[in-house]
């Protein structure tokens, strides 16, 4: 097998989550008085974490403690209303599985709060993942590669043993800065032709087509 460690992305890879973040951002902005985002545009923001996000959706000009509330606010909200609407890519986990049965370590890698990945994984992916990692208090997010990094260290495992799959051009950064090879997925956050534009090379339009990649037939 090419790879014995596949590190995925959450959101836009083996989740949608989008309705969820966007109904979340939309009714702490409603909340505050401020006009709400579209689809389109929370999928646009997603990708470089949640206060990233906040800043986003919110109105131009916005001052940092009114940010800082509706960030609270956003965490408190999606802590009980992460699972509502999100739901795995089709053929997500039957591909997770069939690399658990190849005996292919697999991990979680995300800029989604910790305690979401950490609840969305028990949820949608129990017993799929051996690790997982999201934004937590003392690493950079993605993209720096300490989160890619502590999988790595986490398995005893160089780069070259580990392949990331992503949908965004943050997932492509990361791969890059941690020297892992990329994988990037169609269905996701980012248009293929965004992903084209800023060098991907490797783009995937079907979960399965992550176990020819891997050399798994």
């Amino acid at each position: 097998m090419k790879y014995r460690i596949a590190i995925f992305d959450m959101d836009g890879t083996i989740l949608n989550t989008l309705e969820d973040l966007a109904d979340t951002m939309n009714y702490c902005l409603k909340s505050y008085g401020m006009p709400e985002r579209s689809l389109n545009e929370i999928k646009s923001f997603v990708g470089n974490g949640i206060r990233r996000l906040v800043e986003q959706a919110v109105p131009k000009g916005t001052d940092a403690e009114s940010m800082d509330e509706i960030f609270t606010s956003f965490n408190r909200y999606y802590k009980d209303h992460c699972a509502l609407k999100t739901r795995p890519y089709e053929g997500i986990k039957e591909v997770l599985e069939k690399l658990k049965d190849k005996g292919i370590l697999t991990a979680v890698v995300s800029n989604k709060a910790d305690y979401a990945v950490e609840k969305l994984c028990q949820e949608y992916f129990d017993g799929l993942f051996d690790y997982s990692v999201g934004d937590q208090e003392g690493m950079r997010r993605k993209p720096y590669p300490d989160s890619l990094n502590s999988v790595l260290e986490h398995f005893g495992a160089k780069p070259n043993e580990a392949v990331y799959i992503g949908d965004s051009e943050v997932d492509y950064q990361t791969a890059q800065n941690a020297g892992v090879d990329i994988i990037m997925v169609s269905w996701g956050f980012r248009e293929e032709d965004y992903l084209i534009s800023i060098g991907a090379e490797k783009i995937i339009h079907e979960p399965y087509e992550i176990l020819k990649e891997m050399g798994i037939d």
